[in-house]
């Protein structure tokens, strides 16, 4: 089944997309199917100690879904995955807020477990989003995090 890529503004539903997961392109369910992982994403009201009222997010559209893709894609040649779905919102978010969904589905729980985490890993470093929080002081871009380049290390070790 062809991955599912979604960047939009709206909410999304983890409930329907994770029965989208498990369903054939007819609707019928896929009996393939023996694990869905999922990670879903949420606006913090703090960050770095400081309490943040809003969080911002913008991208380059078609470069985003392009990037997107290729990590999807990667993936798809690692492990052997039935369906995958990755859902990213833009736009003014709330704490709390759902930002990102990562769902996949595979034969086998491992390979459902490792590839979600490894493309929700690829896309906290690869995917072109930027974002800017509104805090007490004002707002301010998000920097990268040295932890989450770090995270990418386990992948190339593989």
């Amino acid at each position: 089944m062809d991955p599912v890529i979604r960047i939009q503004f709206d909410d999304f539903d983890v409930g329907e997309e994770l029965l989208r997961l498990r369903r054939q392109p007819d609707g019928q369910p896929d009996t393939r199917v023996g694990a869905v992982a999922s990670f879903v994403g949420t606006v913090r009201d703090r960050n770095e100690g400081v309490g943040v009222s809003t969080l911002t997010l913008e991208h380059y559209p078609s470069m985003t879904e392009q990037s997107i893709s290729d990590i999807v894609e990667t993936a798809r040649v690692r492990w052997p995955l039935l369906a995958v779905s990755v859902i990213h919102r833009i736009g003014r978010l709330e704490p709390s807020d759902q930002i990102v969904f990562v769902g996949v589905t595979s034969a086998h729980r491992e390979a459902a477990l490792e590839a979600c985490h490894f493309i929700m890993d690829f896309l906290k470093t690869q995917a072109p989003f930027w974002k800017k929080e509104a805090t007490p002081s004002g707002e301010r871009w998000v920097e990268a995090r040295a932890s989450d380049d770090k995270a990418l290390d386990r992948w190339s070790a593989r």
